[in-house]
């Protein structure tokens, strides 16, 4: 907390902004995990065939944008119309959705932490229901547990993961457990743990939380009445790995990782029974030499191809997923047509991929080819300030 912690904020805030007034450091990722996602038809979407979308951003930087932006996508073309900004939402850098799709949840990524919920009104007059602390410094992610009953978020600056329950109308109630990541110690270059994603197992039996600080990734339990967590097992990588972002198979028993700091990725058996999961070996990115900064993985919804965010390399790489989730190919990489691109996203139907691409503030969107796994550009890009998060609904 304190010094340390503010500074590693501006650091992470500033790297990325248009300005690009601080050095490159560590970022936090920005998905929409598919268990916080709302079936096809389910969230309010505006004209026959435009499907919602909202946009991170940071309000406090230069460039920045004025709270989380609102628009839409025409669901053949990929092409997105704005239609203003939900002012009101301090930081948000990360945004989920309640499996209902009638309630939208952001982190306020600043020192003292908080997650704010807001409801989504079908007319597009959303509703701000208010703001929880988090108990911790720079939030970076949040993921709602499929049960809808509690929302997990992620303490990057603090190195800690909190659960909130989440009321009958979607609004938050008082936070019900706080857990902070004491071992294993530090990794080379690293001030202490930093808290970067918690998202729940496909199955829902457990809980998992990684931490780019202490290389490693947590998994818990979550108590379905009281919404407190209790460890059960931990995961390291390689020290200096730096683990940023899991993303599960659709089986359920291999997952994928981002390791930001070495630039590598890895793929991890998981074991529902237990919560338990195995790293394999560290593998390219495909992107050669150079800086780059891997962000986060997106898999398509058969489970055949994943994808791979590169900030610095400024691309996308393609893998084919193989022995049923066990193994990653490296296809190839295409260039994202921005500039570091802090999250991927694919539309629900698996047929659009979004990037938010922070330092050039633009979303770019690629039509995905679902035989082949190839991405072609839909068009020209989208501008949003700072763009940190892109949500489509």
């Amino acid at each position: 907390m304190g010094t340390d912690n503010a500074a590693n904020m501006g650091r992470r805030r500033f790297v990325g902004a248009l300005s690009a007034a601080a050095a490159a450091a560590v970022l936090p990722a920005c998905e929409a995990p598919p268990a916080a996602r709302p079936a096809a038809g389910a969230p309010p979407g505006g004209a026959r065939g435009t499907r919602p979308l909202f946009l991170g951003t940071y309000t406090s930087v230069e460039g920045g944008g004025a709270g989380i932006g609102l628009a839409a996508y025409d669901v053949s073309s990929g092409r997105i119309t704005g239609s203003g900004v939900l002012e009101g939402v301090a930081e948000p850098s990360y945004l989920a959705v309640h499996p209902s799709g009638r309630t939208l949840y952001a982190v306020n990524e600043r020192e003292a932490g908080g997650v704010t919920a807001v409801r989504i009104a079908d007319d597009g007059k959303h509703q701000v229901l208010g703001s929880r602390t988090t108990g911790g410094a720079a939030p970076c992610h949040l993921s709602v547990h499929p049960s809808g009953r509690w929302l997990l978020s992620a303490n990057y600056g603090s190195g800690s993961v909190a659960v909130h329950p989440i009321e009958a109308s979607g609004a938050l109630g008082e936070r019900s457990s706080l857990v902070t990541h004491s071992s294993p110690p530090p990794g080379p270059g690293q001030d202490g743990p930093h808290a970067h994603q918690i998202i729940t197992s496909p199955d829902g039996g457990h809980v998992l939380a990684v931490d780019l600080g202490n290389d490693t990734v947590y998994t818990y339990h979550l108590d379905p009445s009281a919404g407190r967590l209790a460890r059960v097992s931990h995961a390291t990588v390689r020290p200096g790995a730096g683990p940023r972002h899991l993303t599960f198979h659709p089986s359920g028993r291999f997952a994928y990782l981002a390791n930001e700091v070495d630039n590598t990725v890895v793929v991890c058996a998981y074991d529902p029974r237990t919560g338990t999961l195995r790293p394999g070996e560290p593998q390219s990115t495909g992107t050669g030499a150079g800086t780059s900064y891997p962000a986060q993985f997106v898999v398509s919804p058969d489970g055949a191809y994943a994808y791979l965010a590169n900030r610095g390399h400024n691309s996308l790489t393609r893998y084919a997923i193989e022995a049923g989730g066990a193994r990653l190919r490296l296809l190839d990489t295409v260039p994202v047509g921005g500039d570091f691109p802090r999250h991927i996203v694919l539309s629900l139907s698996g047929t659009l991929l979004f990037a938010a691409n922070q330092r050039s503030g633009t979303v770019t969107v690629f039509h995905v080819d679902r035989r082949t796994g190839e991405l072609r550009s839909a068009g020209a890009a989208f501008t949003s300030p700072v763009a940190a998060c892109a949500l489509p609904l």
